[in-house]
Formats: structure tokens, C-alpha cells, sequence
């Protein structure tokens, strides 16, 4: 498992930014699907280095840092939202 994490996080990322900007650029009704997968995968490797804490500390780190940041953006655009 440990050599497909990083194969595993590029993947969820690229499927998340293309399932995001189809749904709300091009009005795909599909592309949420894929923004989902792409969130499946991320968490899978989120919840293995978070398991394995000692070895993937800093990681760890990083990804409590941008969860922080992207709960903060979605609540502003929340609020910026009538």
C-alpha cells in the first residue's frame, strides 16, 4: 500500500478538480460522481497515514492544514452565497 499512496492522492486530486470544474463550469450532471471518487480516494490515503501517525507526521500535518483551509473557504462562500 505504501508505494500507490502517492499515485493514490494524485489521482483523488485530479478526479476532485475535474469532477469540480465540470459540475460547476460546464453543468455536467455526471461530474459530481466523479468529484466523489475523487474525494474516496483522498480520504483512503488520509485515513491510512492516519493510522500509521509515527511515520507520516508531517504529512499528517499538512492535511489537518488544508482541511482547516477548506472548511474556512466553504464557509465564506456559504455566507457570500444569498
Amino acid at each position: 500500500m505504501k508505494k500507490y499512496l502517492k499515485a493514490i492522492e494524485i489521482s483523488g486530486v485530479i478526479l476532485m478538480f475535474i469532477g469540480c470544474i465540470g459540475h460547476r463550469f460546464l453543468h455536467l450532471n455526471w461530474a459530481i460522481w466523479i468529484c466523489i471518487v475523487g474525494i474516496a480516494l483522498w480520504l483512503i490515503q488520509v485515513v491510512y497515514k492516519a493510522f500509521n501517525w509515527q511515520e507520516y507526521a508531517k504529512d499528517n500535518s499538512q492535511n489537518i492544514i488544508g482541511i482547516l483551509v477548506v472548511i474556512l473557504m466553504l464557509f465564506i462562500v456559504m455566507l457570500s452565497v444569498k
